[in-house]
């Protein structure tokens, strides 16, 4: 194992990586369904609740393995070995998300949660043994994961309140354990392919969105109900969607990752811009079960599930990397495209609201295009 130079040019995701997101999609997605089961169903708060926890699991398992592979080299049958233990931790917590979600019952999700965490801790005593100048950050990173792994399992012995608070205190201690790690020296990471690996994975969690959508659709077209409204559900999702793709991909993410405070600002905000794609098929469900009149929600409520995640997907990314990029219009522009979605939560019809919300999303879209600065 070796350190990649921070500076390599034309860095592309491995075959491995790649592999990597499509199973790690798995649980994403399997995470959406119950999102929007349980929405469906009238439990919106816990549903919400539940989804933000088990996201962080997914996502900053996903995230540590990310900014490692960035940083450290090496294609051996060892290292894919130790990744594969990582996808199959995920399949292990994936197995359990209906349990947390619905049940609150967090024992499956923790076990793969710490089996991906300790092949990480494997992979950085690897690191640390064979790339001397990076030796100490990299044993701060083992040493600190594997405490915080102990934690995870103990928390399973506490009550529920009790194991709810020592969720989110163990949620932090995660998030500190790369500011502490790289507080005298971080690792060799490439910003152009970690903003590479940070693309790919929007674009897997868009299309996996769509594609739940899309197969919500066609069960409810194969009923013969409703066909006009479905039909233009499908097409207003689409511009949703391709709204969003086109907001994210309308600049160039590298720049932003510069120091150790930009690049935890980058990966760490990431989590809402992941969190709300993974949320916008169940919102997208939630529409069609309004639609058959299946939704045990109000109109306000159901169409949140869908405005909320879009707007905050937007914000998310205008906020990381495009506000600085835009002109005061384009600003302007882009803030009322959103203000347009989050109205389209109070239009009374759930056809009203998808149209609205496609027309927000299509002026944040003709925002960063003509909201570019002119070129001197």
């Amino acid at each position: 194992m070796t350190a990649r130079e921070p500076g390599e040019q034309h860095r592309a995701a491995s075959p491995l990586e790649l592999f990597f997101d499509l199973v790690f999609v798995v649980a994403v997605s399997l995470s959406s369904q119950q999102l929007h089961l349980m929405e469906s169903h009238g439990e919106l708060g816990l549903a919400v609740a539940s989804y933000i926890m088990v996201f962080f699991t997914i996502w900053w398992a996903w995230m540590n393995f990310t900014w490692f592979g960035t940083s450290f080299a090496v294609d051996d049958w060892l290292y894919r070995v130790m990744t594969i233990i990582q996808m199959a931790g995920v399949l292990v917590l994936a197995s359990g998300i209906t349990a947390a979600m619905q049940h609150g019952d967090f024992t499956i999700v923790t076990f793969g949660y710490v089996i991906m965490r300790l092949a990480m801790v494997a992979q950085w005593l690897r690191a640390a043994a064979s790339v001397p100048e990076f030796r100490r950050v990299c044993l701060r990173y083992a040493g600190a994961i594997a405490l915080v792994q102990v934690a995870w399992v103990l928390r399973l012995l506490l009550p529920p309140a009790a194991g709810l608070i020592a969720f989110f205190v163990l949620v932090l201690a995660e998030s500190l354990v790369p500011v502490w790690a790289e507080r005298d020296a971080h690792t060799p990471w490439n910003a152009r392919h970690i903003t590479e690996r940070y693309s790919l994975f929007t674009l897997i969690l868009l299309g996996e969105s769509i594609l739940a959508s899309a197969g919500a659709i066609i069960d409810a077209l194969d009923r013969g109900e409703h066909t006009t409204e479905l039909i233009v559900l499908s097409a207003a999702g689409l511009v949703i969607a391709a709204g969003m793709w086109w907001v994210y991909f309308s600049r160039e993410h590298h720049r932003h990752i510069r120091t150790l405070a930009s690049s935890i600002r980058f990966g760490y905000f990431h989590y809402v811009i992941f969190a709300a794609a993974g949320a916008f098929s169940a919102g997208i469900e939630v529409a069609v079960d309004d639609i058959d009149h299946e939704a045990a929600l109000s109109n306000v409520v159901a169409h949140a599930t869908l405005t909320v995640p879009v707007a905050l997907f937007i914000l998310g990314i205008w906020v990381l990397t495009v506000r600085a990029a835009l002109t005061l219009v384009g600003n302007v522009l882009l803030l009322v495209g959103v203000t347009a979605v989050l109205a389209a939560t109070f239009v009374p019809t759930p056809i009203g609201m998808l149209v609205t919300a496609a027309v927000g999303t299509t002026l944040a879209v003709v925002a960063v295009e003509l909201g570019r600065p002119p070129r001197t």
